[in-house]
This record gives C-alpha cells, structure tokens and sequence, in this order.
C-alpha cells in the first residue's frame, strides 16, 4: 500500500486519483503508524511551509517521515513536500524544515517586470542521472509547476533535475537512496506524470549509482 501523508494540505485527492488511474492502491492518511507501516510513501502538498511544519508535528509525522526515510522505505515528494524536507525556507520569514536533504529553500526575485511569480505552467526538467523513478521519460520533457519558492540544494550528487525560471537554475529533482522529491506536481503533468508515478509504485528504492 502507498501512503499519501495528510498534514492539512491540499491537493491530496489530486493524488490519490492518479494513483487510482494507474490502478494502484494508496490511501490519504495523517495516522504516524499507517505511514511507518507502509511500502511506499508520498509527500505532497500546496500551501505555506509554516502551516505545513506545525500541521507534521501536531499529527507527530514528522517523526514518522524520518524513520521511514532512514529505513529504507520507497518514498517520493511532490511540490511543497518536497520544500519541507530541506533544512529550512525564506517562507513564513524563515522556517526549519525536516532537514533531510541538505540545503535550502528561496523565493524567486525575478529582476525582470514581465516574469510572473508564483511560476505557474508546465516547464522542461534537464535530468541530470538516470533513475528508476524517471525510466522512459524522454530527455528535457515538460513537467507542471506552482510555485514562488524553489530548492537549492547543498549537495550537488543530489540534484537529479534541473529547471530554469526567473532567471534562476534550480533543484526540481532531488534524491539519494530510497527518496526522490520533485518540485513538479506530477498529478497533475498529464501522460508523462503519470509514467513518473508508476514508476515510484514499482520502485524498490534501490538506485545504482
């Protein structure tokens, strides 16, 4: 069973549904001891970085999300979920996040009058390795965004995919190990999302290097 971590953010139905449409089983659930006991993990969410934090220690997922990562378990971010395992956000003025990838998470300060922000529409990954998780996704394909804040990790093994917007290159596939995080809604990225979430469903968080 994948478990679809509940800390009050939305978009979780989003993701429950193309897992549905994959036909593979996954349930919504903000119990710590359905995430420890189960096969695969997914962190996702939308929303502020502040809310999010005290929405994972008031549910002691926080604590959950840790051992699971350490234990070896299958277990992919999405957007938000993704921001909160760094070491901190500029969001909020300044929030701790799980510290679990090393680095960091900016707001885009584009110096360009014409560049929106929040990045919102579909923007190409350059993928940097080669992972189980992205197997048949062809080079430099188009992923969909909602975002005003990006990841800029510290260690640079860790980066598996880049995109640029605003004038910044940033971290919008990280991992090591058994995780993977993107900062895509791949949900919500039609066809090639779709093969993304498949992929992580037959994962067994193994990635030679």
């Amino acid at each position: 069973m994948i478990a679809i971590i509940d800390y009050g953010a939305g978009n979780l139905t989003s993701v429950r549904l193309a897992f549905e449409t994959l036909g593979v089983p996954a349930e919504v659930t903000d119990s710590a001891q359905r995430v420890r006991a189960a096969d695969r993990i997914v962190f996702p969410g939308v929303g502020a970085a502040g809310a999010a934090m005290q929405g994972l220690r008031e549910s002691n997922l926080d604590g959950a999300i840790r051992d699971v990562v350490g234990g070896g378990v299958p277990f992919l971010g999405i957007c938000v979920g993704t921001q909160i395992l760094f070491d901190s956000s500029e969001e909020d003025g300044g929030v701790d996040g799980l510290g679990i990838v090393p680095g960091r998470v900016r707001l885009f300060r584009p110096v360009e009058p014409y560049v929106k922000v929040p990045q919102i529409g579909w923007n190409q990954v350059k993928l940097n390795v080669t992972h189980p998780v992205f197997e048949g996704v062809p080079p430099d394909s188009d992923f969909y965004f909602v975002h005003s804040y990006y990841p800029e990790a510290a260690d640079a093994s860790h980066v598996l995919g880049q995109t640029t917007y605003a004038g910044v290159t940033f971290s919008s596939v990280v991992g090591r190990d058994n995780l993977i995080a993107t900062q895509f809604h791949t949900e919500k990225s039609g066809r090639i999302g779709l093969l993304v979430l498949e992929n992580f469903s037959k994962w067994n968080g193994k990635w030679p290097r």
